[in-house]
């Protein structure tokens, strides 16, 4: 079966590598362009899925808009039967999705029909789940609608982070496609519709959403700070000025009358009033800085005990 795969950063390479790896007929890579890094914005940097096409001398293709009939004149020729897509960051159109003549698959990184849509990962922390995993569905016009092919599941650690669940989902999910495409083979995978009663949304991560709302709950504030490491990092202000804070544990209950965002303790690393408790942050990374563990910014003069996060 010839394939063409889809993808752009690091959650997918596992994907690509498990196709490489079990011989599987690859016509191209298609991911996005080359896109400027660093202070200067001069130096061209290739997404991770690039890299290792070129390594394996797969043809790559980088459309900026792959819905252009353009892009669909420049894929024909390589005659897909099956597309495989693994966050790409593309909404991709009916004529696209049916150019393969067998259509196009997804690996979704949630249990579908929960947490439809680009971050899956950081909001599965956030609804405190228990169980999360990674779905194979057959790509419809829909935002993730379209029939299951293969689920499994995985549970989520209590201390988990995003990043800690990411690798672990990119994994499973490129064993979840080869165990797919396997059955796809062999006729033996049934599609099954989505029930739309049990359909949540995990829209991306604005600014905003990431601010800590430190009159939350304890439990809440460290899912939260969880949810957003190691990007894009939950934030709050101390005198005007943002910082990230990573590393949450619980640490039992405030003093009476501690306003959330009070700064209780400093050693052996910040202790933080919540709305109902205190939680110890082991990490921060200063705006503009690097990330470094609490007690180096605290004896930077960072922070003191009685000063307030907003």
């Amino acid at each position: 079966m010839r394939l063409v795969f889809f993808g752009t950063p690091d959650f997918a390479v596992p994907s690509l590598r498990a196709l490489i790896g079990e011989g599987f007929d690859l016509a191209a890579v298609v991911t996005q362009p080359d896109r400027p890094r660093g202070r200067s914005r001069s130096v061209l940097v290739p997404p991770p899925v690039k890299e290792v096409a070129l390594a394996e001398s797969l043809p790559v293709l980088q459309p900026e808009h792959p819905n252009d009939p353009a892009f669909l004149d420049a894929l024909r020729p390589y005659e897909p039967q099956l597309g495989i897509v693994v966050a790409y960051g593309h909404i991709l159109r009916p004529d696209l999705l049916g150019l393969p003549a067998r259509g196009m698959v997804n690996v979704h990184a949630s249990l579908l029909p929960a947490l439809r849509g680009a971050a899956p990962i950081p909001h599965a922390i956030l609804a405190g789940l228990e169980e999360t995993g990674v779905t194979i569905m057959q790509m419809d016009a829909g935002m993730d609608t379209g029939p299951i092919l293969h689920q499994v599941p995985t549970p989520v650690a209590t201390d988990e982070t995003a990043g800690e669940l990411e690798v672990r989902l990119a994994e499973l999910g490129a064993l979840a496609l080869i165990e797919a495409l396997a059955l796809l083979e062999a006729g033996a995978l049934t599609p099954r519709s989505q029930n739309e009663r049990g359909a949540t949304m995990a829209p991306k991560l604005a600014p905003e959403t990431s601010r800590i709302t430190w009159s939350d709950s304890t439990g809440r504030v460290g899912r939260h700070l969880r949810a957003m490491d190691p990007r894009p990092g939950a934030w709050t202000e101390l005198e005007g000025k943002r910082i990230k804070l990573f590393g949450p544990h619980q640490a039992g209950a405030a003093p009476p009358h501690t306003t959330p965002g009070t700064i209780v303790e400093t050693e052996p690393a910040l202790l933080v009033a919540t709305g109902d408790g205190l939680v110890q942050i082991f990490d921060v990374q200063p705006d503009g800085k690097n990330r470094l563990a609490a007690s180096d910014w605290i004896r930077g003069r960072g922070a003191r005990p009685g000063d307030r996060f907003a």
